[in-house]
């Protein structure tokens, strides 16, 4: 009985969530966006997350005040919310002529030229969704992954949107665990690319350095990167205004120094996410708990 409540939970906020992303999809991009802006500074603040988001912003900014503090993560809610409601309308945003501007392809010309098999890492910052649909857009198949969602329906209909935002069938989202090891590891061994988010915490993961405290940070898919010689490339994501975003792939990093250990090229990946974070720290997804 207990399961068949959280089952009909489960559908009623999907009914939701489904209804809410039609409204969406039929308004203009700038207007979407700002709705879900509105709606997640409102409500972000009545989630326990937002004490998690302040206490994170209070120790990568020490000498801030509370207000200033607080600016900040309720502009993290609405960025948040912008993210959450253009995955909807992802398809729209990429038929829009110079909403999505890349600088820096350069850096990657060879890359796409030789099919070379690299890994592609970002942070949850701006538009995360954005990266994926653009590498494959760019001629790059590429494998990311995703953390499941506990309402089954919700998790589905997000995969549905993401999938649905790829101009290819070879590029594709596997969810995290056991699954995601094997489906990555295959597409680097049939000559695929990878995606990365690489600014959570990994329980079973090394410490690492982030913002002067020792974190558990994943750092598998180093051993990927030097096993099978495959460039890290850095893709910084920034939010402009009305709607528009920049993707910047900067140079790539070469990882087949046998003398460097993963927790110290993690540590050189720390410094250039911590650049980022603080150029743009309303961007950032304070709400996760990276540093407790």
């Amino acid at each position: 009985m207990r399961r068949f409540f959280i089952n009909l939970k489960y559908f009623i906020e999907f009914i939701f969530v489904r209804l809410l992303f039609l409204i969406v999809y039929i308004l203009p991009i700038n207007i979407a966006s700002k709705f879900g802006a509105i709606l997640f500074r409102l409500f972000g603040r009545l989630s326990k997350s937002h004490i998690t988001a302040i206490q994170n912003c209070h120790h990568v900014f020490p000498n801030l005040t509370n207000r200033e503090v607080k600016k900040i993560v309720f502009k993290s809610w609405e960025n948040l919310g912008q993210t959450i409601f253009e995955l909807g309308i992802l398809k729209k945003i990429f038929n829009k002529s110079n909403y999505i501007q890349t600088e820096g392809l350069h850096n990657i010309k060879e890359i796409i030229k030789n099919k070379r098999p690299t890994i592609f890492f970002s942070i949850h910052h701006s538009n995360w969704e954005i990266c994926v649909p653009l590498l494959d857009r760019l001629g790059i198949n590429v494998g990311a992954i995703y953390r499941h969602i506990n309402n089954h329906y919700i998790d589905s209909f997000v995969l549905e949107q993401r999938t649905g935002s790829l101009q290819t069938n070879t590029s594709f989202y596997t969810p995290k665990g056991k699954q995601s090891a094997k489906d990555i590891l295959d597409a680097v061994k049939n000559k695929n690319s990878v995606f990365l988010l690489v600014d959570q915490k990994d329980s079973a993961g090394e410490d690492v350095i982030l913002f002067n405290k020792a974190i558990k940070t994943q750092t598998g898919f180093l051993k990927i990167a030097r096993k099978y010689d495959m460039p890290l490339v850095p893709m910084e994501n920034k939010r402009l205004k009305n709607g528009k975003f920049k993707i910047i792939f900067h140079n790539p990093i070469f990882y087949n120094d046998s003398h460097t250990s993963d927790a110290d090229m993690m540590h050189k990946i720390h410094n250039i996410i911590e650049k980022w974070i603080l150029s743009n720290p309303t961007q950032w997804f304070w709400q996760h708990n990276r540093f407790n």
